[in-house]
């Protein structure tokens, strides 16, 4: 069970080394420019390996509960899936459902542990499996990795990184399922923290804070839902960032206090940071050099930051 490309990837490598039985995913989405209807990325793996696909709006219905007690799975493996799974179907297999969530347990419980933990200036992160309950992300946990959080990653490169240690990780613990060799763990719920959802509040960006609690909160937004800025009346988007010792000498935060070829820098209370591209809407993203040919950048320019936008 599972939707997006970091499920699509787990599926790509069990199903190497287990029978797939079944794939039950999320219905077809309106997606891109034109709204096309879109298969989910793990419909897409699983048909090109000939495994059958459920799409139900929900699971928790007797259509599906049937069809799984009809396939009578050892096991079901959870990754990413969008959906409450009911009691029905998580007391169903030998094994349990197993869910492969992308924290360190019980830390970031919830729908966006890889933002949320860049955000917060985390240093180290990892990948849980447990065995599902009725909460979410409550259940007893059975091995964890461990995976560094680089300065540098955005929450685009942290997500890379989990998708590629989560094969691993799941085969090794679907192996000590097996044999009896992992004794699951329940979770200290009063040490768990809660990772939710990101909204479009969490686009607004408020410079008039230290430079690195900028820097971790916009690249947490890297590359969803995006940094989004109006500059001189001009909606535009910022993809590179960097972080320096540059003092912002007392500049009103969030202005432009520097501008060269090749990059502009902004002050944040005490430092500034540092960007070397920018896309205005509509066009594509363009070098700093590249945009000072046909747009005006200049000192003192105020970058206002977009909340409530979709786009």
């Amino acid at each position: 069970m599972g939707t997006p490309e970091f499920a699509a990837h787990q599926l790509d490598k069990l199903k190497d080394v287990h029978e797939v039985a079944l794939v039950v995913t999320q219905p077809d989405r309106p997606s891109g420019r034109g709204y096309k209807l879109t298969p989910p990325p793990v419909k897409v793996v699983a048909e090109k390996a000939g495994i059958p696909v459920i799409q139900p709006d929900k699971v928790n219905t007797p259509e599906v509960i049937a069809k799984l007690e009809e396939i009578a799975p050892e096991a079901i493996v959870v990754v990413a899936f969008g959906q409450l799974i009911p009691k029905a179907i998580l007391e169903m297999p030998r094994y349990g459902c197993i869910n492969l969530h992308g924290s360190l347990l019980p830390k970031y419980r919830g729908a966006a542990p890889i933002q949320r933990a860049i955000m917060n200036g985390e240093k180290v992160t990892g990948l849980t499996t447990m065995l599902m309950d009725e909460g979410w992300d409550t259940g007893d946990m059975l091995l964890t990795v461990e995976v560094p959080i680089d300065l540098e990653d955005t929450a685009g490169s942290l997500h890379d990184k989990l998708m590629e240690k989560g094969p691993d990780l799941l085969l090794e613990t679907l192996q000590g399922l097996a044999t009896g060799a992992i004794v699951p763990k329940m979770q200290n719920h009063a040490e768990a923290t809660y990772a939710p959802k990101m909204t479009a509040e969490d686009r607004f960006v408020d410079w008039h804070r230290n430079a690195l609690v900028v820097y971790n909160h916009l690249r947490a937004l890297l590359p969803w839902p995006g940094v989004k800025f109006i500059l001189d009346g001009k909606r535009v988007s910022l993809n590179s960032i960097e972080l320096t010792d540059v003092s912002a000498n007392g500049a009103e935060p969030g202005s432009i206090v520097e501008v060269t070829g090749d990059y502009f820098t902004v002050a944040c209370l005490d430092f500034c940071l540092r960007f070397y591209d920018i896309k205005p809407d509509g066009s594509r993203l363009l070098t700093v050099r590249d945009f000072l040919n046909g747009y005006s950048l200049n000192v003192g320019d105020i970058l206002l930051s977009v909340q409530t936008d979709n786009r």
